[in-house]
């Protein structure tokens, strides 16, 4: 999902387009960590649903080849809005087969298994199976009130709570459903209106809990906030020298 006008990252994705921000030490794109998790999972056809500012994914990924990996571009329908809308759209072009698609949001950093992830949704026979993690941080501190009175007070908590990370396992069936709400509401959320939908159907959703390291950098604040040293000790394998590798060389492990 490389869509949308990436609104919360202005005014940088006035010139940049969002999955192509720089990030760790080596300043590659967003997009490029997002690729290197995929193959280490084994992942190696990507189809990158995109609009704004396309041509700088283009240039920079091209084919896919020189990462060893084969992507193809879907450009959105302005008429099909929404996450939703961007898929319902790449289903209608034929870019999906009849089979389990790996759903994942283009400001999404982690070094979560996507393999096991998708074993475990097929075990499961579920249509839809949600990453899941209880290790969000509010960016804020909160206020325990009785009252008018503040009892205790924490700083940037950590939420117990079972937090979608914006990474779901789905069985492209699923994507028809899209077509009623997308015509109704003029747009579609993968999210708001298509995981509530299935749950109404009565059809089996789980979540996929993990543990592994993840960062959402779809804010302004949260781009200010990359740790460059936690990226670049997280993903130690990414190039074989991260600071003399290469512009856009990557190293398979």
């Amino acid at each position: 999902m490389c869509g949308g006008l990436g609104s919360r990252l202005r005014p940088l994705t006035y010139y940049f387009q969002k999955t192509m921000l720089p990030v760790g030490s080596a300043q590659k794109p967003i997009l490029e960590y997002i690729l290197n998790t995929m193959l280490r999972s084994g992942i190696d056809r990507v189809s990158l649903l995109a609009n704004y500012k396309v041509e700088q994914i283009m240039n920079y990924f091209g084919d896919g080849s020189k990462m060893g990996m084969k992507l193809t571009y879907v450009v959105d329908d302005p008429q099909m809005t929404g996450s939703g809308g961007a898929l319902l759209n790449a289903k209608r072009k034929g870019d999906l087969e009849d089979t389990t698609l790996l759903i994942y949001y283009g400001d999404i950093i982690t070094t979560l298994r996507l393999d096991r992830m998708l074993e475990e949704h097929a075990r499961s026979g579920a249509v839809a199976t949600l990453a899941v993690s209880k290790n969000y941080k509010v960016p804020v501190g909160v206020a325990d009130m009785k009252g008018k009175e503040i009892i205790a007070f924490r700083e940037k908590p950590i939420l117990r709570l079972n937090v979608g990370v914006g990474i779901m396992a789905l069985e492209s069936r699923a994507v028809d459903i899209l077509g009623p709400i997308s015509e109704k509401k003029n747009g579609a959320d993968l999210m708001g209106d298509l995981l509530p939908e299935l749950l109404r159907r009565k059809q089996k959703v789980i979540g996929y809990r993990f543990k592994d390291f993840w960062l959402d950098v779809g804010s302004i604040e949260a781009y200010e906030k990359v740790d460059n040293n936690v990226l670049d000790s997280m993903f130690a394998d990414m190039y074989t020298n991260i600071e003399g590798a290469e512009q856009g060389t990557l190293s398979r492990h």
